[in-house]
Order: C-alpha cells, then structure tokens, then sequence
C-alpha cells in the first residue's frame, strides 16, 4: 500500500519531485511526531505516524464506537465510516490543523514546554491539563470550534511526550495516566545535575541512556525529555532531541533519544518509532474516550459534527414592512422541520438572528425544531419605516453562531447601515466556508418600466426611497458572489416560492456541480456534468431569462421557456428560475445555454455523498518539516501546495481524481492542476496533493474532476471564491481570556508586494476589544509589521465563552487584502483540576468459585478533592446495582433492597444507579454537593467488575474501577489503560483479600 502511495506521488507533470529535492535541502529536523503527510516526503520516511495520522484515526475510532454505542448498530463498519459526513472530515481537519500549528506558529514550536522538550516536564503537563480544562469549558458552552482549537494542542503536546522521553526505552507498554490525572503515582524526574545519556557517536543510538532511565533497572526509574537545540541550555550529560541538525546533538552527551520518524536521520531511537506512536494513538483514544464519557455521547458527536444535516440559518428584518416575508421564512422553516423529522442523524442546528434598526439580535439557538418554530411564531413585523438597517452586523452574529460550512438566508427590504462591517463579515464566511444567499424584496433598479408599479408600492412601505442609491444593495451581492451563495430580488406575492431555495440548499448531502455568474447581456453556455451517484439535480437561475436550452448528454434539447419537455421541468417566480432534471437522469455531459437581460448567476446543486474539501499550504523549513496551512487568502504569483480531502466515497466504490481546475467568475478555465496520492488517503478519506507554481491574481473557486467506476466523469465545485492577494496577516498566538483582566494578541503583517501603506481593523463579536482600528502604518517592500490589539474581558465574562476575534488589513493604494479569524476562550482565573475521589470504605465479601450461586459487594466513599462539589455519578459499566446514600450506611443497609429515597424511621436518603442509566445529578438529590457520598455497590460474582464515572461541577472526570476480591500492584494501575484507553484485566494481578478500586 505505502509503494503504491509512493509511487503516485511521483507520478504527474514532475514537479513534486523537484521539489521534493529541493526543499531536502532546507528541512530541519522536527522536534515531536512528523506534523503532517508532507513530513514524511521531506524526511523519507514513508512508513512513519505522523500527528496528523495519529489524531485523525483516533477520532474516527471513538467517534465509530460513540455510534455504536449510540444506536446499537453493528452493520458494516466501512459504511459507517463512509457516512460520518463532509462536516465531520472539517471538524476533524480543524484538529489536525491545530496539532500542526504547535510545530509551525513562532510561539509556540520551539517552547519546550509545548512539546515535552527539555526536562520542562512539570510545565507541560501543567499545560496539557490547561488544555483539558479549556476543552471541555468550550464544549459545555457548546463552542465546539474553539473546543476542536483547544483539543489538537492538547493532542499534540500529549503524543510529544511518548516521542520525546525515556517512558517507551523503561519498557512501560501502557500510557502514562499521571500526565492529564494528578492524583495518579507519577514517576520522579531526573534532577538537573543528574546526568541521563551516555555518548553516542552514530546515527543509531541504542542502549546511550543510564541504566536508571531504561528497563534494565527497574527500582527507582528516571523519567526525562531530550534536549533541542541551543535554549534552553543542555547541561553537560543530559539527553538531546537528536537529529541530524539538531545543534544540541553534539554537546555531551553527544546523540539523542527522539522517535519521531524511521529515518535515523532525523531521530535516533527510530526503532523504537512504532512503540511511541502506538501509545501516543492509545493516550489520544483515552482523552476522546474521557470526553465522550464526561459531556455524554451525544454531545461528542456534536463536537465532531457527525451525521449533521445542514443548519438552518435566518436572519430577518423584523420592520413592519417584512409581514410577508416573516411568514414565508416560517413557512420553509415549518417544511423543513417536517421532512427531517423521520430522517435518521443528528438534528442540526436552528438558528434565528432578528434585526430592527437600531437593535440587532439575541440570536436564539438550538438544536429542538420546536423550540425554534415557537421563536419563529413569535417574530413580528412592528416599527421601522426607513431604511437603511443594521443587517451586516446580524449576519456578523449569524456567522460567529453557526458551524462552518452553513448556509445563511437574509430576508430584508432593506440596504445595510453598517457597511464598515463588511470586510468583517467577508472574513468570516471565507474562514468558515459559509454561503450568504439574500432573499430580498426590493427591486435594486429604478429603470425598468415593467416594475414601476412595485416600486411605487415598496416606496409606500419605506420612506425617502427615492434619496437612496439604486446601487445600495451591492455589498450584498458582492457578499454573496464571494462566499457563494445568491442575491435574489423578488415579489412579496412571490418571496414564498422562491423561497424553496432554502429548501433546496439545506438538503443533505448537498452537493454543487455549476457555480457561474454573467455579468453582461448576451448569449453564455455552460456545461456539468452527472455521474452514477447523483440525484435530484436542481438548477438555479436568478436574474431575467430571455431564452434557456438544456441539452442532455444524448443531445436532446428543450427550451425550457417556450416548451414543456421530457429532461426537466421549469418554475419561473420573480428573480428566480427553478428547473429540476427528470427522473431517470441520464449520467454525462448536460449543457445549457441562456441569453440574459443583465447579471445571471447559474448554480447547479444535487445530492451525492461525495463531495471534497480543500485548503492551500506552503512547506515550512523551520524546526518542524511539513506542510503549513495558509491562513486567509493565499499570496499571488507564488508557488504553494492545494491539499485536498474526498469525502463520502463508499467503500469499495471505484472513483478516481486527476485534476482541479481554477474556475474564474464567469466560469472560464483559468488554471489546471494535477492531483497526486498523499501517502496518507484511507478508505474512508482520500487525501490529494497538487502543486502550483503560482497563484492566479484574480479571485478563482475549485472545481475537482475525476471519474466514477462507470467511465463517467465526476465533478464537484467548492463555490466560495478564492481571494489572492499581495499581503498576509498572521495571529502568532491565541492566549486565553480571563474574567476581569486584559490580554494582546499579537499579529504580522507580510507584504508581499511594493513598499506601501495599509489599515487594519479590528473587530470581535463580545466588544471586548479595547480598539477597533483603523490602525495606519507603512511597510517596505517584501517587509514586515508586528502589531497587537488589547482586549478586556469584563469580571462578569462567562467561563467557556469564545470570542471571535476578526482582523482584516486593506492597502490603500490597491484592491490588496486579506484577514486571519482567531477564537479566544474565557477561564476562570483560577480553575478548580482537582478531580473526584473514591476510597474503600469496606471490603466485600469473597467470591467462590461457582459464580452463578453467590453475590459480592463492596462499600465506597466518594467526594471532590477540589472546591467545585460532586456534581454527577453514573454506572458505566457491570451488572450490579450501586446504591448511594447521604450518610454512613449501617451494616444492613448495606443489602440491595429496595427502600424509600427518603428519611423516615431513622433510615437514610437513598438513590440507586445501574448500567444504562442516565447519570445522577448529585444537586438535584444530596443536600449538598460539597458532602461526601456513601455507595454499596452489589453483584453477582459472574460479574466480577465495574466502572463508576464522577463528576465535579468543574467538570473533572474520575474513573472508580470496582472487582471483586483481587488488587493490582500499584506499578501495573496505568494496565488498566490497555486497548487504547479501556479498562481490561491483567495477568499481573494478585489474589488478596478486600476490593479493587483504581483511580483512573
């Protein structure tokens, strides 16, 4: 399979090769697991786990357990996998893209205490504790972008660790718990004097640990991490990183420990590679497996947007002139709630941003249709009169709120009051690959005779009409043509029909196979094509028709105007045409050719599980060889790499992709480029790489062609326009807010470009910024602008909130722009860790052995060892009963029997748990969460085992592992992690009397 790979990547035009050659020249040795596929090109290393490899099949297998569990489904498990959605392989993309920043961002990828370098272990382990508490603060906030942010920085410090120290070279076989679990037995570090290598003078460096730091001696073992380079300074006799350029290498003692790759080149204990990565995937499970436990699994599958059926996203004027429209909007919402309502998958996300100069919001979101049907009912039509409105600061809000790869419906009569807004909004549709689509109903032009008597209707309804610009709508048709998305002008008699298109483009499965736009009157052809997995194929014209043909692929024509016709038919409401292609639809080449009075959009969409997502790259020659993602637009004129992910393929389907094209505005071919294998495609993803020798200078979207196993050609469009530009913006490190303090974020310009001028502005969605701009500076040619902006976060900000910060810089002497998206998180100023504690109260009674004629039980004490209070318990795992009480149990109430949850007759509150049962909120049933509770947990001994999860307000998790008459040594506690992370018996075990129960 890996030759296979290999040999694609070669194949092509040639280019990679060069580069390839190139770029081996000025790689420098990476300092943790390969960042990404491209690492293993650069290092040649085609069989090594790299970060990106490691976290994205975790995720998948947590995620495919989290199903299972879920919906008792144990069919195909490729099919499965195949199923997960295009929104899932995002989410999943914004990890990865996180765990690689750690390697690339200047702040971060040469602090040790980011990658467990140095001996800086208590600083990093105080750090990926940090990260665990960031992420689920985010998650419980439902901000999962910023959890998925949160999360592949924890990831990567956390497989770092098994790469970097001695742990795999002390024969441990199983992960570390202490690292994320305080309370665990840690392992004491080597002090700063205590030297841990001996010389080592090869490439290959075996047995150059001391025996204290190895399996060769087993009493009093040494942890420590490799040092890198030449800061902090390497004490003479401690370990380094290694590598070939690894500067700290040749310092006594000479060599290095790290197991980053195969290639001895790049690290010494490369025959220990496989050991380290499968601890590091066994870690990575453990932390996904502790989420998906702590904030349950419905929640985890929302944090990965597994199975999400698209959003749906108004934003509605609510001036007394939008009566028609508000119910149009509720009508769609009513339609669509109605036809998911039997589907399987997770409901989606509703969300409804009202606006009403000078007021903008609250944004009501949620996951009930019915909630948001009740919210829907309850907007009126009241006020207003004038325009224009506040209503890109409402699609400001509906953006920061809603998940990536959204469609937004805006239904207004009125032109935008905050155009200084746009550039804002601009970036944030473009970041999160959002669509904009503009239901309106006002005619922009005053000129056509024909409307004249709308006009003088809609003039009736808004004051001084006649005092506003006829071009005032252009923000936002320039908004929508850019993230791809419409602009529709209609009819309030028709705004209801038209307004299927919300219909039609929340769809699941929703695929695009034509995005153009005609911005002249005349006669333009088009063309797409339907291969074997497309259904329902749907066309959307807005704008005034003169004449329309469809051909089929058998060059049979209609003229869907003048005629009815077997291929398609048409329905004409004010500013839209809608034409769906008759059923059977014939696979191949469709054409079309229209002749419009003005400006014509054309957008063909159908449903197809296949589908692709895509980002630009440039390779890093930094301390970390890879790939690293462009933020914004990318740079004209300059080489970079097209990374891209085909998603929904099922298996065994037999799809192969050459090439993308570059697609101008009108749909002109402006560049080709081939696609090769990235070495890291699975059945359930493929990964492409293409490179450009250059970027175009005009915006341009992507159009994927392949073939399907049926000869035919398959081609999907990424609608969103691609801007290039002349000048970069790099945020260079997103601290964490804190309630009541102020925090800089500090950011680079890069001009790519002549010497010249630009302004930045600032913007975020809480209005925590101290200034918002503009800020005015000059930068010299191919030079550079290092800024920061201040932002305060109030004593009252909410623990878990994200604030979206936005930036966008403009050059005054040219269109040149660009803008970078950062999502900053609330902590509390000093957030409680500590998890939950069980502890034996009496031990069971003994099991024969006979399993099936007798029962044991064992008696627990638990509490919370922080300040937060037990907030809930719940039975994970055995076929017992738990039975919890406020108070000290007496001795017969230590039976399972059935008695009142209440006190009376000298007996105590009692409450029982069993498995499958919800978990029990500790407020809601003990007096005070601050209270220890007492439990009696009852089995059959055919059932020697269980599972307690508890849970404090803050969130920490404990895993109390219950079994009956045997106890572990305590060196074999973390075997209880075996399997990636699941709790399974071992054979290190001794027989002894009394209970088991392991913290973990």
């Amino acid at each position: 399979m890996m030759s296979q790979d290999r040999g694609r990547l070669w194949a092509g035009n040639g280019k990679p090769a060069f580069v390839l050659a190139s770029l081996l020249l000025l790689a420098l040795p990476c300092t943790g697991f390969l960042p990404n596929f491209w690492s293993r090109v650069l290092t040649l290393s085609w069989n090594s786990h790299t970060h990106q490899q490691i976290t994205e099949q975790a995720i998948l297998n947590v995620t495919m357990e989290t199903l299972r569990v879920i919906k008792k489904h144990h069919g195909n498990h490729a099919e499965e996998q195949n199923g997960l959605g295009r929104g899932f392989w995002r989410a999943v993309g914004e990890v990865v893209k996180s765990n690689a920043a750690m390697d690339f961002l200047s702040s971060t990828r040469s602090d040790p205490v980011y990658h467990f370098d140095s001996e800086r272990v208590d600083g990093a382990m105080a750090m990926l504790r940090q990260f665990w508490a960031q992420t689920l603060l985010s998650v419980r906030a439902k901000e999962y972008q910023s959890a998925r942010h949160s999360l592949g920085q924890l990831f990567h410090s956390l497989q770092d660790f098994y790469s970097h120290s001695n742990w795999v070279e002390m024969g441990q076989r199983f992960i570390y718990l202490h690292l994320l679990q305080p309370e665990e037995p840690a392992f004491p570090l080597a002090a700063e004097d205590t030297p841990t290598c001996m010389e080592c003078f090869s490439l290959t460096c075996r047995d150059n640990l001391m025996p204290r730091l190895t399996n060769a001696q087993q009493d009093a073992q040494l942890l420590t991490t490799g040092y890198f380079s030449t800061f902090p300074p390497k004490p003479h006799g401690k370990c380094s990183h290694g590598g070939i350029l690894d500067r700290s290498r040749y310092m006594g003692a000479k060599g290095g420990i790290n197991k980053d790759s195969t290639s001895p080149l790049f690290s010494p204990h490369h025959y220990l590679h496989m050991e380290a990565s499968k601890l590091a995937m066994e870690a990575t499970v453990s932390v996904l497996r502790d989420i998906s436990d702590t904030v349950g699994p419905k929640t985890f599958l929302r944090l990965f947007s597994v199975k999400q059926v698209p959003a749906l996203v108004f934003v509605m004027d609510t001036t007394g002139s939008m009566f028609e429209e508000i119910t149009a909007a509720r009508y769609r919402a009513h339609s669509i709630i109605q036809s998911r309502a039997s589907s399987p998958g997770q409901p989606g996300t509703f969300l409804l941003v009202p606006f009403h100069d000078p007021e903008v919001g609250p944004v009501y979101e949620t996951d009930d249709p019915h909630e948001f049907m009740q919210h829907m009912e309850n907007l009126m039509a009241l006020g207003g009169g004038d325009e224009p409105e506040m209503c890109l600061s409402a699609i400001q809000l509906a953006l920061t709120h809603s998940p990536p790869l959204s469609e937004i419906f805006v239904f207004t009569d009125a032109s935008p009051k905050d155009a200084h807004l746009f550039d804002v909004v601009k970036a944030l549709a473009l970041e999160k690959q959002s669509k904009v689509t503009f239901l309106l109903t006002e005619d922009p032009s005053y000129a056509l005779h024909s409307r004249g008597r709308r006009r003088r209707r809609k003039r009736r309804r808004r004051k001084r009409r006649e005092l506003l610009s006829p071009d005032r709508f252009s923000l936002y048709s320039s908004l929508s043509s850019l993230s791809g998305g419409a602009t529709i002008f209609t009819t309030n008699s028709d705004i209801r029909s038209v307004s299927a298109i919300v219909e039609d483009n929340t769809a699941v499965d929703k695929v695009t196979l034509l995005h153009v736009e005609s911005d002249e009157e005349s006669t333009s052809s088009h063309s797409f094509r339907v291969d074997s997995s497309v259904k329902n194929v749907t066309l959307h014209l807005t704008g005034l028709l003169i004449e329309c043909v469809l051909t089929s692929p058998s060059d049979q024509s209609q003229s869907l105007l003048s005629q009815r016709g077997p291929l398609a038919e048409l329905e004409h409401f004010e500013g839209l045409y809608r034409i769906s292609l008759t059923s059977p639809i014939q696979p191949g080449k469709w054409k079309l050719q229209a002749k419009s009075d003005g400006h014509l959009t054309f957008n063909v969409i159908a449903n197809s599980s296949v589908d692709f997502l895509y980002y630009f790259a440039t390779v890093t020659n930094e301390t970390h060889p890879g790939l690293a993602r462009v933020e914004g637009g990318p740079v004209a004129g300059v080489p970079v790499f097209l990374v891209l992910a085909v998603t929904g393929r099922a298996p065994g389907e037999e799809a192969s992709f050459s090439h993308v094209t570059l697609l101008g505005a009108a749909g002109e071919s402006l560049r080709q480029v081939n696609l090769n294998s990235s070495s890291s495609s699975s059945y359930a993803v493929e990964e492409l790489v293409g490179w450009m020798d250059s970027v175009p200078v005009v915006p341009f979207c992507v159009r994927l062609t392949g073939q399907d196993g049926g000869g035919n050609k398959l081609e999907r469009v990424s609608t969103e326009m691609v801007q290039p530009t002349r000048v970069q913006i790099q945020v260079l490190s997103v601290p964490r807010l804190v309630p009541g303090h102020s925090t800089k974020v500090a950011f680079d310009i890069l001009n790519h470009g002549p010497a010249r001028s630009f302004s930045l502005n600032a913007d975020d969605d809480r209005g925590y910024l101290h200034k918002r701009g503009p800020l005015s500076f000059h930068v010299e040619e191919q030079g550079s602008f290092r800024g920061e902006v201040d932002l305060i976060a109030p004593a009252a900000a909410e623990a878990g909130a994200t604030v979206t910060l936005t930036l966008t810089v403009n050059a005054l002497d040219s269109p040149d722009s660009n803008y970078a998206v950062a999502y900053l998180t609330v902590i509390p100023p000093d957030p409680d860790t500590s998890a939950p504690s069980c502890d034996a109260a009496r031990a069971p009674s003994p099991c024969p052995s006979v399993c099936n004629e007798s029962s044991w039980s064992v008696s627990l004490v638990v509490s919370d060892r922080g300040r937060s209070g037990l907030a809930a318990l719940q039975l994970q795992s055995g076929e017992g009963v738990l039975t919890l009480f406020h108070r000290p149990p007496p001795a017969e109430d230590g039976l399972v029997e059935d008695r009142d949850k209440t006190a009376s007759g000298g007996r105590h509150h009692k409450a029982r748990l069993e498995r499958g049962d919800p978990p029990l909120n500790v407020s809601e049933w003990a007096p005070g969460s601050s209270q220890p509770l007492w439990g009696t947990y009852s089995s059959s001994c055919c059932s020697a085992r269980a599972e307690l999860l508890v849970w404090d307000a803050a969130g920490n998790m404990k895993r109390c592992q219950l079994a009956s008459g045997r106890r572990p040594q305590l060196r074999d506690r973390s075997a209880e992690t075996s399997g990636a992370g699941r709790r399974t018996p071992t054979a290190g075990f001794l027989a002894a009397l009394g209970l088991l129960l392991l913290l973990l």
